[in-house]
């Protein structure tokens, strides 16, 4: 399983019930993800469903849990569990590898995207490789067992497919014959059933000043406060669009910052577009009234279609200039005024963090949200045989989607593997679960647009791509001087993307201004050329020696 977040923990726990031999890879020090980041001796206080936490976490013991395995690569190794259901004859056992990284993924920029491990190896005497990460004994599996195909047909006998995952350092144990490889900083992870459930990161739209120090990602400041007990800073404006604006301005207030106000670019009146999706989710709706109430009582102005559109100071923020927006979010003339900041955290939704997926050839498509996921089926199967997909990766809809979606692949990936049928009364109940969150995650997204006039806001000086130095005016420059029509053009001819965040931060920004330049709205193939990565984390060059 890569990545700890609800998804890949609800795969990985499901997954050892069903009697699959689960490892759980996470670049974090602890499960839980963005969504239950946490301290040590953290007692829920503040969190949201931290009893779903506690009964995931003490189901650990039935796994290899590999923390700080931060995955740079996952390869096939061999042809994987076929999808239609004849037999095949194999000789090894398997283990159901989440793959994801972690929740709504770290939202500073660089979320989680590969296995977790912390502990030793494990070789499959038919075959199969389970572990390897860290230092600890090792365990053999007996080979043999009978697996069932990935449609729910009948049971058939392993392949030697598989797939392998890079990690960092070497020493894992073992030869899987087949599968998945999957490399990290720590080792290499072989397995046959590989589920990815690597979350997503913060969105983020640039605008004039937005690089100064003191102008956080709304996740990020929210990071610091779940997992370090740290606020941002001392008087903060907290802006862009969608719910999630809410529990950040909420955090900051209890842990006594000033929040100067919340500005959100939409308006949450979208959701009465909506009405069955809305009520089939009480416990959202709920959840989010309680954080209007907050507000309400910290006396926190909350103001719609209202955006910051650029920051100001020398050396740190010291202000920010916020305007009032059309329905197209173009900016009205005369709304603008200033407030005075020390920091400002921003969100504009999500993206998944798709690197594995790609890697691997998983199809992708446009979400709701204008954001590039991977296809799954009603088993969360991807369309590469072996891979399932759970949480932010199948589009962005919150931790209780993520935990349904990782139940789900548990069931499947345990049935591939080991042969373990789920129980079609608990299918039904969770298909019909994911059906009403995954609605409730469309009214939210058909609620909170990235609307294109945000590219309006933009001058020519604005840094576009902060890792390489590129400027707007030099993407458009590059768009009308040198023909570039797509984004993945412009990255080679001006750079955007070819930093140290590898298109993370400035993909999106990149794509959508791309797209303009020739009258359209960005498509998968703009999104996929910039989130296409052969090396998902930063790497030793010994491991790629080694490698």
């Amino acid at each position: 399983m890569l990545g700890a977040g609800p998804a890949g923990l609800a795969a990985a726990v499901t997954a050892a019930r069903a009697g699959a031999r689960v490892a759980l890879i996470d670049a974090g020090d602890r499960v839980g993800g963005q969504y239950w980041r946490h301290r040590e001796a953290d007692d829920g206080a503040g969190h949201h469903h931290w009893q779903t936490l506690v009964r995931l976490r003490d189901s650990l013991p039935q796994l290899d849990f590999l923390a700080r395995h931060t995955v740079w690569h996952v390869a096939r190794t061999g042809s994987a569990p076929a999808d239609g259901g004849g037999p095949t004859e194999g000789t090894g056992g398997g283990i159901a590898v989440p793959a994801g990284g972690g929740g709504s993924a770290e939202r500073t920029g660089g979320g989680i995207a590969a296995p977790a491990g912390g502990g030793g190896s494990a070789e499959g005497a038919g075959g199969r490789t389970v572990a390897s990460a860290g230092g600890g004994g090792s365990s053999k599996g007996t080979g043999g067992r009978t697996v069932a195909s990935a449609d729910g047909g009948r049971p058939a006998k392993e392949t030697g497919g598989g797939f392998t995952t890079r990690t960092s350092r070497r020493g894992f144990g073992g030869d899987s014959g087949g599968g998945f490889t999957v490399h990290t900083n720590r080792g290499e992870v072989r397995a046959r059933t590989l589920v990815v459930a690597t979350g997503a990161y913060d969105r983020q739209l640039p605008f004039p000043g937005w690089t100064l120090p003191g102008v956080f990602t709304a996740g990020g400041a929210q990071a610091l406060l779940k997992g370090h007990g740290v606020r941002a800073g001392s008087r903060v404006v907290v802006a862009g669009t969608g719910p999630f604006l809410l529990p950040v301005a909420a955090g900051l207030a209890r842990a006594g910052a000033e929040v100067a106000g919340v500005f959100e670019a939409g308006s949450p009146a979208g959701f009465a577009r909506s009405p069955l999706a809305v009520l089939g989710s009480p416990g959202k709706l709920a959840e989010g009234v309680g954080y209007l109430k907050t507000l309400a009582r910290k006396r926190i102005p909350y103001r719609t279609r209202t955006a910051v559109v650029a920051a100001h100071g020398d050396d740190s923020v010291r202000s920010v200039t916020v305007a009032s927006l059309d329905r197209g979010w173009r900016i009205v003339a005369g709304s603008e005024r200033e407030i005075a900041c020390d920091t400002v955290a921003v969100g504009y939704g999500f993206t998944p963090q798709l690197e594995i997926p790609l890697q691997l050839g998983c199809e992708t498509r446009l979400g709701a949200d204008g954001s590039l996921i991977a296809v799954a089926d009603e088993q969360q199967r991807a369309t590469v045989p072996g891979v399932y997909l759970a949480g932010e990766v199948c589009g962005v809809g919150g931790a209780e989607l993520s935990l349904v979606e990782g139940e789900l692949a548990g069931l499947h990936a345990a049935f591939t593997t080991v042969g373990a049928e789920p129980d079609s009364s608990v299918v039904t109940v969770l298909l019909r679960r994911r059906k009403s969150a995954r609605a409730f995650a469309g009214a939210m997204h058909a609620a909170h647009p990235v609307r294109p006039g945000w590219l309006d806001w933009l001058d020519a000086p604005t840094l576009l791509c902060r890792c390489e130095e590129v400027t707007v005016g030099t993407v458009r420059d590059t768009i009308a001087d040198l023909g570039a029509t797509d984004a993945r053009t412009v990255k080679l001819l001006a750079r955007p993307g070819m930093g140290l965040c590898q298109g993370r931060v400035c993909g999106y920004a990149t794509a959508c201004l791309t797209a303009a330049g020739q009258g359209r709205e960005p498509t998968a193939a703009d999104l996929a050329g910039l989130a296409a990565r052969p090396i998902a984390q930063p790497v030793r060059l010994g491991d790629l020696a080694s490698g």
